[in-house]
Order: structure tokens, then C-alpha cells, then sequence
């Protein structure tokens, strides 16, 4: 069986042993999804360390530069002598898929350890779970657009019964919001997906095809071919492909997400139970950043390049928005979830730039944020568990009471905030060193997005510096009183042997950025270089 196959079908297998399991066995659950989790943590880092890179990738067995390559013809329709529908079951990863699958599966760990705070309906919660995490897995693995879309629609229903099941008081608002703002993008997606499997042919047997690779091949974009054509095809005075672009990156952006698109996520987390918290913002983010490069970019890059000022514009907005938001807010959860926004905001200002710099930044920030917001979420979790209270305000004085949590508390708010030393900076900063280069590298994005996006990591250390002010020092004082002080106990050994990887993580990246970087350095080339031959 291919590795990837095993990699995304696994949680399946664990999530219909716990089906079948009797409700007696119970609290067995837990310990099973995480297993789940581990395995496919193994399978993702055996991966990493196989992945070929620059020279050494001449002599492997690749499609494109993807590897680990499976295809097998799954849905074939004949229509007629001289056309057929045929949909393939097509995996593959790149340097940009790799990194995020090592990084999602790692976050799926620390969601599966931070499931012992769930009590009620465990059987239900973690089928569901597991059934996410196949879908994720697929979502990076997918190179055809029908099995893209299928994974990324499965995604939306586990994630609506998690919240609208397990969350807050609030729950079933939030786990419509979610639903409704997902769904809207992705009924328009698969009009899309369908304009351009009517635009493309595969090579060999010369039928429309859902081959991704097909899609992004730069021959399409030669005069005379059918992909090019779309052109001269207008829809309301708009050219179809860029109409498409347009409803492809809305799509994604949804997930990001940007401003105005965003108002699902503090929503969604503030009533989220932690686990889910950890997925939403550590993975189901990055999905929308991962579709923005490998659909939006890859197969409308003369589109992309066309509207790069808007998209970097989007990103600088984001950035401002987010940071001011959070520095406003009370609630520990909720500041953090406008924080994703902000940090999110230099993904798109990364892409926007077309850069080597900018798209390598890009991806170190959607890998470093995985890890630092999974972090501060399970964070978050922990003290509302124990006295089932966020409020900034309710708390004064924690590092004398729980001195091993405000330690964690510590790495992950310098890390987030953009300390040199750890990921976020290294990832800040080449975002920012690619909006600068992009002025004469070629002219997408102005250089004052830069200086804007600068002031954005100043708030982002305002928030973060304030709150660890706030809560962590001065004289003691709790909202509940003795009974507080007595449930505000430190970290255990599970909580611990969870955050102490993503802490080492974040140093890690800081110190050795190779370990992202020489992943997709090849795939971020190849994607700046069609970019900039395309404007000339």
C-alpha cells in the first residue's frame, strides 16, 4: 500500500474500531485516536526525512515534482465513442505539502491530548475526530480536483456536530455560522472546478480531466489553447478566468481567514471545546493558505499576478484589523483567535509579493503558526478547565501559583509575538523581506504594505506583552478566591508532555529555518519564476 494511502486512511481504521467498541470500553477512546494520531505523527516524519530535495530529486521517481506518487483510476464514465468522465484516485506531495503534513499531524496530537477534558458522548466525539483528520490529511495529499473537493467538503461536516455538539453555551449559533460561511464558498468552488475540467484535456488520452497537474501546467497558458481561451470569455464584463480566480480565493480566504470574511472564527473558537479550538486554528487555517498557493496561484498565476496589490492590500488589512481587535479584547480565547487573524495577515502579504522571500515566509508562518496556535489554545484550556473562566481581568498573579504553565505561557507569547529566536520571526521577517523586494523584483506589491505590516508585529507584542502583564504578575488576586487558588493547579504530566514538543519546535524553526525551508525551496522557485515570466 502507498505510504500516503496509509497516511490518510489510517484514522478511518482506528475511528471504525472505536465504532464497534462497546460503550463499557469507553474510556479506552482517548488512548485509541491517540494512537491514531502518533502512527500517522511516525508515518508523516519517516516522510519528511525520505522527501527528496534539489539534486538529489533527479534521479527519484516524481510527476511534476511531486513524490510518494499514487494514481488509480476510480470513477470512469464512458459518454460516448470519443469522450469518457474519468475522476482518479491521484496523491502525491510536494515540498509545500510535506511541511504541512508533518505540522497537521503533529497538531492532531496535541488536539487528541487535549480530548480528556471531553466527558459526555466520547464514542461520537472521537469517530468524528478521526473522521476530520482523514479529511485534512486528504486535503493536502489530493492532486485531483475532484478528490481535492471531496476532502475539503468532508472537512465541514465532523467540524459542525464537534462545535455544535461539544462547544460552549453558545454552540449551535457558532457551528451554524461555520457551516453557512464555509458552505457559500464552496458551492461556488465547484462551479469552478467544473469550468476548468472543461478547459483542460489530459495529454495521453486527450479527455477533459480533473488532473490537477494538468491545470497548473504552464502550457496552458500559450495562445491557442483551450485554458487560455477562457480569456475572451466575460461574465458581467469580467474575464472568466479571473472571474474564477476570484471565487477560488474567496473560497480560501473564507478559511484563512481575511477581512470581511473573518467574523465566523472568534465565534467558532470562543464556543469550540479546546481540541477542536487546537484543529481550527493549528490546521483548518492553513488548508485555506495551502488552497490559495496550490489552486489560486499555481493555476491562475497571470490572474494572481494581476491582482497582487489587492491581495497584499487584503493581507496588510487583516494584519491591522486583527491586531487592533485583539488588543481590545477581555476574553484570553477570543484575543487569541484575533491574533490567528493578524498572523494570518503575512501569509497573504507573503504571496502577494510573488517573491522567493515572500512565498518562503508564507509557508514558515502557516507552519510556525500551526504549532504556536495549537500551543496557545491548549494553553487557554487548560486554566478554563479549571475554573471554567477566561476573562483577562478575573486573574492577577498566576506565576506564583502555576509557575511551570506561565513558563509555556511565556515561550509561546514571545514566540507568537515575533522574538528573534524562534519560527514567527524568521517567518515575519521574510514575509516582509519579499513585500520589500517585491517593489523591484516585480512591482506587485508597494513598499508601505511592508511598513504597514511592520507596525502589526509592534501590536501584536502591545497584546501579548499586556495580557502576560495582566494575568501573570503583580499581586495575586482571583476572581474565586480560595476555591480558585486551590483549582489552579500547574500543568500535569499529559499537559506537559503536549506542550513541551511545540515549545521545542518553535525554538527549533527559529534557530534551523532550513528545516521548512529546504522543503519547499524548490516548489516556492518554480512558483515565483512562472509568476515573473508571466508579466514579462
Amino acid at each position: 500500500m502507498n505510504i500516503l494511502t496509509l497516511l490518510i486512511f489510517l484514522p478511518i481504521l482506528f475511528a471504525l474500531v472505536i465504532a464497534v467498541l462497546p460503550s463499557t470500553m469507553r474510556n479506552s477512546f482517548r488512548y485509541i485516536a491517540l494512537l491514531a494520531t502518533l502512527l500517522q505523527l511516525g508515518l508523516s516524519v519517516w516522510m519528511y526525512t525520505q522527501f527528496k530535495t534539489g539534486a538529489a530529486f533527479a534521479g527519484v521517481d516524481k510527476e511534476a515534482g511531486y513524490q510518494f506518487v499514487q494514481k488509480l483510476p476510480w470513477i470512469n464514465l464512458k459518454l460516448g465513442a470519443d469522450s469518457a468522465l474519468q475522476v482518479d484516485y491521484f496523491v502525491g506531495v510536494d515540498g509545500i505539502s510535506i511541511v504541512l503534513l508533518v505540522m497537521s499531524s503533529l497538531v492532531m496530537v496535541v488536539a487528541a491530548l487535549s480530548s480528556w477534558e471531553i466527558k459526555s458522548n466520547l464514542k461520537g466525539f472521537f469517530v468524528l475526530f478521526l473522521v476530520l483528520d482523514m479529511a485534512v490529511m486528504g486535503v493536502f495529499c489530493a492532486l485531483d480536483f475532484f478528490l481535492f473537493y471531496l476532502f475539503y467538503e468532508l472537512m465541514l461536516l465532523p467540524l459542525y456536530f464537534l462545535i455544535g455538539m461539544w462547544g460552549g453555551v453558545r454552540r449551535e449559533y457558532a457551528a451554524i455560522k461555520f457551516f453557512l460561511y464555509t458552505l457559500f464558498g464552496s458551492v461556488f468552488m465547484l462551479l469552478v472546478m467544473i469550468g476548468l475540467y472543461l478547459s483542460v484535456k489530459d495529454p495521453v488520452t486527450g479527455h477533459h480531466t480533473f488532473n490537477m497537474l494538468q491545470m497548473m501546467n504552464p502550457a496552458n497558458y500559450e495562445q491557442g489553447s483551450i485554458f487560455s481561451t477562457l480569456t475572451h470569455y466575460t461574465l458581467f464584463g469580467v474575464p472568466a478566468r479571473t472571474l474564477g480566480f476570484i471565487i477560488l480565493f474567496i473560497a480560501f480566504a473564507i478559511k484563512v481567514p481575511i477581512v470581511p470574511l473573518h467574523t465566523w472564527l472568534p465565534d467558532a473558537h470562543v464556543e469550540a471545546p479546546t481540541p477542536v479550538s487546537i484543529i481550527l486554528a493549528g490546521v483548518l487555517l492553513k488548508i485555506g493558505g495551502y488552497g490559495i498557493i496550490r489552486i489560486c496561484v499555481s493555476m491562475f498565476p497571470d490572474v494572481a499576478a494581476q491582482g497582487a496589490w489587492w491581495i497584499g492590500l487584503i493581507g496588510v488589512v487583516s494584519i491591522l484589523y486583527g491586531a487592533l481587535n485583539a488588543l481590545a479584547q477581555r476574553d484570553l480565547k477570543r484575543m487569541i483567535a484575533y491574533s490567528s487573524v493578524s498572523h494570518m495577515g503575512f501569509v497573504l502579504l507573503g504571496i502577494a509579493s510573488a517573491t522567493p522571500e515572500g512565498l518562503s515566509g508564507a509557508m514558515m508562518q502557516m507552519v510556525s503558526h500551526g504549532f504556536l496556535s495549537a500551543m496557545l489554545f491548549f494553553l487557554v484550556g487548560v486554566v478554563y478547565n479549571r475554573v471554567h473562566d477566561r476573562d483577562i481581568y478575573n486573574f492577577r498573579g498566576l506565576s506564583t501559583l502555576m509557575p511551570r504553565y506561565t513558563v509555556f505561557v511565556m515561550i509561546a507569547f514571545f514566540a507568537s509575538l515575533g522574538l528573534p529566536g524562534f519560527s514567527a520571526f524568521v517567518a515575519e521577517a521574510f514575509s516582509l523581506a519579499g513585500a520589500f523586494k517585491s517593489a523591484s523584483y516585480n512591482g506587485f506589491v508597494p513598499q508601505w504594505m511592508a511598513v504597514c505590516g511592520s507596525v502589526g508585529i509592534l501590536l501584536g507584542a502591545a497584546y501579548f506583552l499586556w495580557t502576560l502583564q495582566r494575568m501573570f504578575f503583580g499581586k495575586e488576586l482571583l476572581k474565586g478566591g480560595e476555591v480558585w487558588k486551590i483549582a489552579l493547579t500547574d500543568l500535569n504530566v499529559r499537559e506537559t508532555l503536549a506542550l513541551l514538543p511545540m515549545a521545542l519546535i518553535a525554538l527549533g524553526l527559529g534557530i534551523m529555518p532550513s528545516l521548512v525551508f529546504s522543503k519547499v525551496n524548490d516548489t516556492v522557485l518554480a512558483l515565483a519564476d512562472i509568476t515573473k515570466h508571466l508579466i514579462k
